[in-house]
C-alpha cells in the first residue's frame, strides 16, 4: 500500500470519530439528574436555581404593600367630564328652629336619598352629598341638582309650624270587614307584598270608624294625634318583655349546684316610625312609614341531659322561642285632604299575649306547673293603620307634642312618582 492511500484512510477514520463525538454532545439525556450532581440538563452545567425563602417572599409582599398603599393628594380637581357642579345650599332657615335636636340636617340628607336613590352617589358619575347644621353641599350633574333643589325647597321654604297627624293602629279578628266597608274607599297600589292601601275622604273615614267599632273583634291598639316638625321622625312603640329559660351553664364558682339556669328575654309588641314631609303648598303629604311587629307565638319545651359528676345524667327542660315577625318599610304620598288606610293582612297581633298568671306565667313559676300546661298560641289579626293629616298645631285643641328624633330611619332606594293620586306608594326601602 502506497503512502497516499494510507494518508487518505487515516483522514477518513479521524473524520468519523469527530462526527460521532459531536452527536453525543448534542444528544445529552433530559432525564433526572443524578444525586450530588451540580449540572442541570439544558443549562450547560450551571448550578440549580434556589427556591425563594419565606423571608424573601414576606419582604416582597411588604414592598408591594408600600408601593400600592393609598397616597394622600395635596391638591386635586374634581372631575367635570359628566357636567358635575358644586352647589352649596343654606339650610339654616330650617335647622335654626331645631336647636334641641341633635344633627337636624340628617333628615335633609335622608329625604334627598329617598328621592334620588342611593346608587347615584356611589357610582358614575362621581357625586358628593354632605351637610352640617348650616350648609348642604352637593356635587353632581344638573339633573341631580334639580332633584336635590326640589327636596331642599320643602325644608327651607315649606311649612315651618309643626303639623298634626292622626295615627290609629287597629286590629280586627276577621278580615271580612271588607264585605261592607270597601265601598267607602278606593284602592291604590302598594309595593310591599301582602299590604293593601285605600284612600277615602275624611267624611267617609268617620263613617268607616263608626261602623268598625260595632264589631266585637275590633281593638284600637293606638290612637294618638302627634305634632311633628316637617321632615323629622317620630317613633311610637308598645313593647313587652317575654322571659324564657335559655340554657344551663356550668357553675365555675362553686361545686354545687353544678349548673346554673340562664334566662333571656324577647321584646314583643310593635314599633312604628313615621316621618312626614309636606309639599310647598301643603296639599300633598309625603310619608315614610316603618313598622315592626314581633310576637312570641309559643315557647317550645326541649329536654336536655346535664352531665353530673359521679352521678347519672339529669334531664332538664329549656325553652326555644317560636317568634313570628312582620315588617313594613315603605314611602307613601297622597293628598292631604284624604285619609290613608293600610291593611297589613292577617299577621301576628301587634300586642303580645298577656301571660302572667301563677300557673301559666313565664319561668320560673310555682312548682313549674307552667311546664305541664300547653302554651297558648299566638294571635292572628288583620292590622290596620289609619293616617290622617289634621293641620297646623296652632289650630288643634290638644295635640301631643312629638319631640323630633334623629337620625331618621336608614334610607334606601325609592320609586319615583309624578302624581300623588297616580301612585300613593313611593316604593319599598
Amino acid at each position: 500500500m502506497n503512502l497516499k492511500v494510507l494518508l487518505q484512510l487515516l483522514l477518513l477514520i479521524f473524520s468519523n470519530a469527530l462526527f460521532s463525538a459531536t452527536l453525543v454532545a448534542q444528544s445529552t439525556p433530559s432525564g433526572p439528574v443524578p444525586v450530588g450532581s451540580d449540572a442541570v440538563p439544558g443549562t450547560n452545567g450551571s448550578a440549580t436555581p434556589s427556591v425563594p425563602s419565606i423571608e424573601s417572599m414576606a419582604a416582597q409582599a411588604a414592598n408591594n404593600a408600600r408601593n400600592n398603599a393609598p397616597k394622600p393628594i395635596g391638591r386635586m380637581e374634581l372631575p367635570t367630564a359628566n357636567g358635575q357642579l358644586w352647589v352649596e345650599y343654606d339650610i339654616r332657615p330650617y335647622t335654626q328652629n331645631l336647636k334641641n335636636v341633635e344633627r337636624p340636617q340628617q333628615v335633609v340628607i335622608d329625604w334627598i336619598i329617598r328621592e334620588t336613590g342611593t346608587d347615584v352617589w356611589f357610582n358614575e358619575p362621581m357625586g358628593i352629598l354632605n351637610a352640617d347644621r348650616s350648609t348642604l353641599r352637593v356635587y353632581h350633574n344638573a339633573d341631580m341638582q334639580k332633584k336635590v333643589a326640589q327636596v331642599y325647597e320643602k325644608f327651607v321654604n315649606g311649612l315651618t309650624e309643626p303639623q298634626v297627624y292622626g295615627l290609629r293602629l287597629i286590629t280586627v279578628g276577621n278580615p271580612n270587614w271588607r264585605t261592607k266597608l270597601t265601598g267607602l274607599m278606593r284602592s291604590v297600589p302598594v309595593e310591599t307584598p301582602g299590604v293593601q292601601a285605600w284612600l277615602m275622604p275624611k267624611e267617609n273615614a268617620a263613617i268607616f270608624m263608626a261602623q268598625l267599632r260595632t264589631r266585637i273583634d275590633v281593638r284600637e291598639v293606638q290612637a294618638v294625634d302627634i305634632s311633628m316638625v316637617n321632615g323629622q321622625s317620630q317613633t311610637l312603640e308598645q313593647l313587652r318583655s317575654r322571659n324564657y329559660l335559655r340554657e344551663y351553664q356550668s357553675n365555675k364558682t362553686s361545686a354545687w349546684p353544678p349548673y346554673t339556669p340562664v334566662s333571656d328575654e324577647i321584646q314583643e309588641g310593635y314599633k312604628l316610625q313615621v316621618s312626614p314631609l309636606m309639599s310647598l303648598d301643603g296639599r300633598t303629604v309625603d310619608l315614610m312609614l316603618k313598622c315592626e311587629i314581633d310576637q312570641v307565638e309559643r315557647l317550645n319545651n326541649v329536654a336536655i341531659d346535664l352531665q353530673i359528676p359521679m352521678s347519672q345524667p339529669q334531664s332538664v327542660q329549656i325553652d326555644v322561642p317560636q317568634v313570628v315577625s312582620w315588617r313594613l318599610h315603605e314611602r307613601f304620598q297622597w293628598p292631604s285632604d284624604q285619609v290613608l288606610l293600610l291593611s297589613c293582612g292577617v299577621v301576628a297581633a301587634p300586642v303580645g299575649q298577656v301571660n302572667n298568671t301563677l300557673l301559666s306565667g313565664n319561668p320560673p313559676t310555682l312548682f313549674g306547673l307552667n311546664r305541664l300546661l300547653p302554651a297558648p298560641s299566638g294571635q292572628r289579626t288583620d292590622a290596620l293603620f289609619l293616617i290622617e293629616y289634621r293641620g297646623p298645631a296652632s289650630t288643634q285643641l290638644n295635640p301631643t307634642l312629638a319631640v323630633p328624633t334623629s337620625p331618621a330611619a336608614s334610607p334606601s332606594n325609592s320609586a319615583s312618582a309624578n302624581s300623588a293620586s297616580a301612585n300613593v306608594s313611593r316604593g319599598r326601602y
